[in-house]
């Protein structure tokens, strides 16, 4: 018999309560073999799951090809690290490149970004990524870079951009009903190459992710759109579309904003 994702993520949990209370009476047994000293609370322990499953969702902007450019995933680990959350990025996909520890820490390679990966290339691989997650968890928390970048810069149809990237979040809902999804308005490209129609594209993707967020947010499942084109510059680039140090840095921190009030403590 197949077990659906929401059944896996059931028995997981499951294990993990059942983990957790063994390990608690392990503890208790333990300590009460002192009769005169009072017996401590339970230790919190987290089996297996971190409290805040975070898949960075998207093509090269969240790939990244260091040295040549960064991606946001780096900067954003680093201010969640920096801030003492409990988080695991997750994702089918690593980062074999060279990143310098920090806090002592080594960074979480783990993503969902492919570079060149068009609305309906992700759509297409989405559902077989999420399985292959579900025995550790499938996301809390998705960063869905850039939707519909690489359509335009392909020039592909407008509307099956969108269609796409509404069945993207259906696929992630499906998957997790209280997944909250951090989409993006979209930073642009470098100012030459955004023609009149390249601009004028970007400009209705940003218009529309906002309704879209609001369409599909549910009593469970919260889809906030986050702005990354006002204030977005040329000197945050390392070429035409990808982002240098400063670039991956002001990404992130719009994130972080997010991210704070959202994440679970």
């Amino acid at each position: 018999m197949t077990l659906t994702i929401f059944q896996i993520q059931t028995i997981n949990k499951m294990k993990t309560t059942l983990n957790s209370l063994a390990i608690g009476l392990a503890l208790l047994t333990f300590t009460s073999c002192d009769k005169n000293d009072s017996t401590p609370e339970p230790a919190i322990v987290t089996v297996g799951n971190s409290i805040n499953k975070i898949m960075p969702l998207g093509a090269s902007r969240v790939e990244g090809d260091r040295p040549e450019y960064e991606s946001f995933r780096y900067e954003l680990w680093k201010d969640l690290t920096e801030n003492n959350w409990t988080f695991d990025y997750v994702g089918t996909q690593s980062d074999g490149a060279f990143y310098p520890m920090f806090n002592s820490s080594a960074f979480d390679i783990d993503h969902e970004g492919r570079a060149g990966w068009t609305s309906g290339e992700i759509l297409g691989e989405i559902t077989n990524s999420l399985n292959s997650l579900a025995e550790k968890g499938v996301p809390d928390i998705v960063l869905y870079s850039t939707p519909g970048g690489n359509d335009a810069l392909q020039n592909l149809p407008y509307d099956q951009a969108l269609t796409n990237i509404k069945a993207i979040i259906d696929a992630l809902q499906n998957a997790n009903p209280n997944v909250t999804i951090i989409i993006e308005k979209l930073a642009p490209g470098r100012s030459e190459i955004m023609t009149p129609e390249l601009t004028s594209y970007f400009n209705q993707l940003i218009q529309d992710i906002s309704t879209i967020a609001s369409e599909k947010s549910t009593t469970s499942s919260q889809i906030i759109a986050v702005d990354m084109f006002t204030g977005f510059t040329d000197s945050l680039l390392a070429d035409d579309v990808h982002y240098n140090e400063a670039g991956a840095d002001f990404i992130a921190s719009r994130y972080y904003t997010v991210l704070e009030s959202v994440l679970e403590k």
